[in-house]
């Protein structure tokens, strides 16, 4: 469909889009202005870098993730050992304290009935 000075007929749609005669660098810098069209920009840009980087960026985060799993089953280790540690000290002063109370029982005379004055003559 083409208007009678036989230029191609342009949605007006097209017209609003274009916002009058700004540059190509001068729409950037509206856009770049705009938290949502950088919100877009960033989803855009990391879908279509992301078939491009996973590859290179597969070895450096393999080793990241492998050095977390390592680190974590050490700490768990550490952590299991250190609550055997103090487990066998808590039994331990367990069986102190039952031996000190035992020898205190075995000391302490029974109860002696009150000795009558000593009298001469």
């Amino acid at each position: 469909m083409q208007h009678m000075n036989n230029q191609p007929a342009t949605p007006r749609h097209i017209h609003h889009m274009n916002q009058g005669n700004i540059g190509l660098r001068e729409r950037i810098a509206q856009l770049s202005a705009n938290p949502n069209a950088k919100a877009v920009a960033v989803g855009v840009a990391t879908v279509a870098l992301t078939p491009v980087i996973l590859p290179l960026m597969k070895p450096v985060l393999k080793a990241s993730i492998k050095s977390g799993v390592s680190l974590y089953e050490k700490t768990k280790g550490a952590i299991a050992e250190t609550g055997e540690a103090i487990a066998d000290i808590a039994a331990e002063a367990q069986a102190e304290a039952q031996a000190e109370a035992q020898q205190k029982a075995a000391f302490t005379p029974a109860s002696t009935p009150p000795q009558s004055p000593n009298t001469e003559g």
